[in-house]
């Protein structure tokens, strides 16, 4: 089995979740309220793009942003140190499993679109939870891909996304986690579990909806696995073109996209 991050670390890619980022700030972190002083863990934390909106709009959070990869890390300080100065982030490069902090460190954990890439994400949550104090929250945002439908429907879009759907599995992830969050939040441990859908609907009404999301988020992440996808033999280079320009049709006049990512939030 491949293991990995799917969409790969290219600079495209770091664009891409700042893009991401951006266009989804209000849609997902309305709601996410921390008391100031409080301690927040943000768990996979890649290239700082969710990083910024958390310590932006919560100036008095002491935030500890945790990766794997150095140079995602590395990124994510550059970006806050230009967009942020002064902001409370520690920085540590470490495996989630395995984080060096004692028991109840934190007040919050903040995790976001990281448990859809690990082959085992209840293992994940297990090992978490015991970072947080009693009565401490945590908030999970994941997406789900069988949650995408659009018009003009193409059976070439609709097989792309699958094709990308099938190589986040081979890599040992889940593109389709967002309709897990509560069972595995429940099975972790965690108390008082409440999952919220939070819909996009983007059409030439929303432009930029449909470019921010349709066209810079999800046509370029499923865009993003091509090379992959026909490496594997699960496509043809026409049928692969034909699906991504389907894809991008659905941003232009007359078109729409609908996708829903989902907001766990639970107590430890």
């Amino acid at each position: 089995m491949n293991t990995g991050y799917v969409h790969g670390y290219s600079a495209a890619e770091a664009r891409r979740l700042d893009d991401q980022a951006d266009v989804l700030a209000e849609l997902l972190h309305s709601g996410t309220e921390f008391a100031p002083g409080s301690r927040v863990l943000e768990v996979g934390c890649g290239v700082g793009a969710q990083t910024v909106r958390l310590a932006g709009a919560r100036p008095g959070v002491r935030i500890v942003a945790v990766d794997s990869s150095a140079d995602s890390l590395a990124l994510a300080r550059e970006r806050v140190a230009a967009q942020l100065p002064g902001a409370r982030v520690e920085w540590l490069q470490a495996d989630l499993h395995r984080l060096p902090f004692p028991e109840g460190s934190f007040d919050h954990l903040f995790i976001c679109f990281v448990l859809e890439h690990l082959p085992d994400p209840l293992a994940a949550l297990t090992a978490l939870r015991p970072l947080l104090r009693p009565g401490g929250s945590v908030t999970v945002i994941e997406g789900d891909h069988g949650s995408a439908f659009f018009h003009p429907d193409s059976h070439y879009a609709r097989a792309a996304i699958g094709h990308q759907i099938r190589l986040q599995s081979a890599h040992g992830g889940d593109a389709l986690i967002g309709r897990r969050l509560r069972p595995l939040l429940g099975a972790a441990g965690f108390r008082e579990v409440v999952v919220t859908p939070r819909t996009v609907y983007a059409d030439d009404g929303h432009p930029a909806l449909a470019e921010g999301f349709t066209r810079n988020t999800f046509t370029a992440m499923v865009e993003s696995i091509g090379a992959e996808a026909l490496a594997a033999g699960l496509t043809t280079a026409a049928d692969w073109e034909r699906g991504i320009a389907d894809l991008r049709r659905t941003a232009e006049a007359g078109g729409t996209f609908h996708y829903t990512f989902f907001k766990a939030e639970a107590v430890a």
